[in-house]
């Protein structure tokens, strides 16, 4: 496929962590980093109802503000996840380390954070809460094949998620960069440990498996964009027509809300073409570029390349040539566009010299 619309980017420090604990929010991991969701240039935020997880989808064309990011301030002693000396004489061992883990964390102390979470997955490996973290710790440090065991173990004991982040009043939330403009904040249920485990599989390259967990989440919950995104990227990529067929019924209601909704289209578009049906496809594409603002020029620029190729094949040369044209006019390298108009090679030639010089 030409174009990605999940662009996979560097984790690491990507993914954030937010555990509030009586309306106290404790920011963790490096300066500079982003402890909420979508609080530069945020466009939309979609929310999923039953998730606990949403979208946060901000301007592709935004600007960092100017200056040094302030250091979060330190959790106060008060607010620290600890256990008093005559408690941790009948606290069980892993939730004790758990408990430790998660003072780690407060501190910033990711690397020991993490140690004490597996100590505690050692100690009880059917602690929910501990392999959900630990996965999307290890998802940071690129340890893609641990997180993907952690999220697993996480998924088999799913009805026990986020207890025993209850059982001491806190309330995480992960901020998981899924591309560069769109960041899911995602809260311990077995829906944010499939998404982990999806992101995992597929920075692994092992996109069959990444293709079955999908349509696992999908079946719970049809109307997540990203999901879908993600689902068609690695369908589209197959030669399996009856998961194109399915792409088509998935997408089937979504509108044109967010620039994921528009990748979704544009998905749509092509899963629409592959099976043959270009005048519906061309519809598809119409509808997807008729919001352009805070949209991605390179998604637009697809998007356009698409309907020129579908006006081209029913004889509406005209309108193919126009498309063919602005795109040409925005990235004369792109794809095979030059061909398409009959630009010359050797003044394409003369012009990446011009460039390079």
């Amino acid at each position: 496929m030409s174009f990605r619309f999940f662009r996979r980017i560097s984790i690491a420090p990507g993914i954030t962590l937010n555990l509030s604990m009586s309306g106290v929010s404790m920011s963790v991991g490096p300066s500079g980093a982003k402890f909420t969701v979508g609080t530069r240039g945020t466009r939309a935020t979609i929310g999923l109802p039953g998730t606990g997880l949403s979208y946060s989808v901000s301007d592709p064309l935004g600007k960092a503000k100017s200056g040094t990011q302030r250091r979060p301030d330190p959790v106060p002693a008060s607010r620290r996840p600890s256990l008093g000396f005559f408690k941790r004489l009948i606290t069980p061992a892993h939730e004790e380390s758990f408990v430790d883990g998660l003072a780690a964390l407060s501190d910033g102390q990711e690397a020991e954070a993490l140690r004490l979470m597996e100590a505690a997955l050692d100690q009880d490996a059917t602690m929910a809460d501990a392999a959900w973290l630990a996965g999307f710790m290890r998802l940071k440090l690129e340890h893609f094949d641990t997180a993907a065991r952690h999220f697993q173990r996480a998924l088999q004991q799913s009805q026990t998620l986020s207890q025993m982040f209850g059982q001491y009043g806190l309330t995480p939330r992960i901020g998981l960069p899924v591309t560069p403009e769109v960041t899911a904040a995602l809260q311990p249920n077995a829906h944010s440990a499939l998404l982990g485990l999806v992101e995992a599989l597929q920075l692994q390259g092992k996109d069959s498996e990444a293709m079955a967990h999908l349509e696992t989440l999908l079946a719970r919950q049809a109307d997540d964009p990203v999901a879908l995104a993600s689902y068609a990227e690695l369908v589209l990529d197959t030669e399996d027509r009856s998961r194109w067929q399915k792409v088509v019924e998935l997408t089937a209601p979504v509108g044109n809300e967010t620039a994921i909704h528009t990748a979704v289209l544009l998905l749509r578009g092509k899963a629409l073409v592959k099976l043959g049906m270009d005048h519906a496809a061309e519809g598809v594409f119409t509808t997807a570029l008729r919001r352009t603002k805070d949209r991605a020029e390179t998604l637009l620029r697809e998007i356009r390349y698409q309907r020129a190729l579908v006006f081209e094949r029913l004889g509406k040369r005209v309108q193919a040539r126009r498309e063919l044209e602005l795109v040409y006019a925005e990235d004369p390298g792109f794809e095979d566009v030059a061909q398409l108009l009959g630009v010359s090679q050797a003044g394409a030639t003369l012009s990446q010299g011009r460039e390079a010089s």
